[in-house]
């Protein structure tokens, strides 16, 4: 069994080292103990995940973002008992509790991240590029090269390496570079297909170019992206949140260039010079339940926005997944060489 102890951290530390805590170890989670090692929360992924979009700051301490009254399991019980605690509450780690609520053991049920995946992968390679011309006069965007190789290649080699083997490529602009570079997948150890967009569809509106509805939810992705998600977490959090659909968002900071002026009628009450202002941005990345193909219009433009907006409209649970992991959009030149440059360090 993978070594537990690692994932015990003090009450002290902070959400920053909470994170790299359980980045590094291999359970994906972290417990939060005393000084006598007594249980006091644990911390998963999509707990950070949450506390990121309420705004809190990597600075405080753990407990404020732990969750104090976990699922638990005792010595007194069988592992058959611990198993079905853990199916029965849909969750892969348990801790098991012994006298004054010390931490002496965890049961997981261990999914591992190489096992093939069902879920289709959807990837938008069809956009003409225009922002990167003259790069993409005589190649499609997700064909250029970042690291010595097409960054296609890369999206779909950090699909793979989560246990996803199942793609279906939107082409339009230049479609057959990518197809007889790609084939059917098999030199890649993945599976390909490919929907042709012949008039502009928008991010959702390829969907309805689909031969069937997906039975599992899906992820949807534009290929111009260069990003280290752990997709598997994505899907997690999806599921977890008992989503129709849920969009990963990235925190996009901005300065105003000048003092900003607060008033109370007319009033001056306060001048803040240049402030930052934060705010949460589409990253281009979904996944979608299969109930969402309802909301989405057959064979005609219409935008992931577009089918967000229809899903707020019906009341139905629309999530958003802040992403803490490498992202770069490759939309413009200076995003281009930015990704060879960064390329290296973060794929060596």
């Amino acid at each position: 069994m993978r070594n537990w102890k690692k994932t015990l951290i003090k009450e002290h530390h902070s959400l920053l080292e909470t994170m790299k805590l359980i980045d590094e170890t291999a359970l994906q989670f972290a417990i939060v103990v005393d000084s006598d090692n007594r249980l006091l929360g644990t911390v998963t992924d999509g707990d950070i995940r949450r506390a990121l979009l309420k705004g809190k700051s990597l600075t405080v301490n753990i407990k404020e973002v732990m969750n104090p009254k976990p699922t638990t399991g005792t010595v007194s019980q069988t592992k058959r008992q611990h198993i079905k605690i853990l199916k029965s509450n849909k969750l892969k780690q348990l801790p098991i509790i012994g006298e004054n609520n010390k931490i002496i053991d965890v049961v997981l049920i261990d999914d591992d991240k190489q096992s093939l995946k069902e879920n289709t992968v959807l990837l938008m390679v069809g956009g003409l590029g225009t922002r990167l011309r003259p790069l993409t006069n005589d190649i499609p965007k997700p064909m250029l090269q970042v690291g010595g190789k097409p960054l296609l290649e890369t999206i779909i080699e950090g699909f793979k390496q989560f246990g996803y083997s199942n793609f279906i490529l939107s082409v339009n602009y230049k479609k057959e570079i990518i197809q007889d570079y790609f084939q059917d997948g098999e030199a890649f150890g993945v599976t390909i297909s490919y929907i042709e967009e012949t008039k502009r569809m928008g991010t959702a509106g390829a969907l309805s170019l689909l031969p069937r509805v997906p039975t599992e939810p899906m992820i949807v992705m534009n290929g111009d992206l260069l990003t280290q998600i752990n997709y598997d977490q994505l899907m997690q959090f999806h599921l977890s949140q008992n989503a129709l659909a849920t969009m990963c968002v990235r925190e996009f900071e901005y300065q105003i260039p000048y003092g900003v002026i607060e008033t109370d009628d007319t009033r001056l009450t306060s001048i803040k010079e240049k402030p930052i202002q934060k705010n949460f941005v589409n990253a281009g990345i979904y996944v979608l339940s299969p109930e969402v193909f309802d909301f989405i219009p057959e064979n005609q433009f219409f935008d992931m926005p577009d089918l967000f907006e229809r899903l707020i409209e019906g009341k139905k649970n629309a999530a958003v997944f802040p992403i803490r992991e490498y992202w770069l959009d490759i939309g413009r030149i200076e995003d281009f060489e930015r990704a060879n440059e960064e390329y290296e360090e973060r794929y060596k």
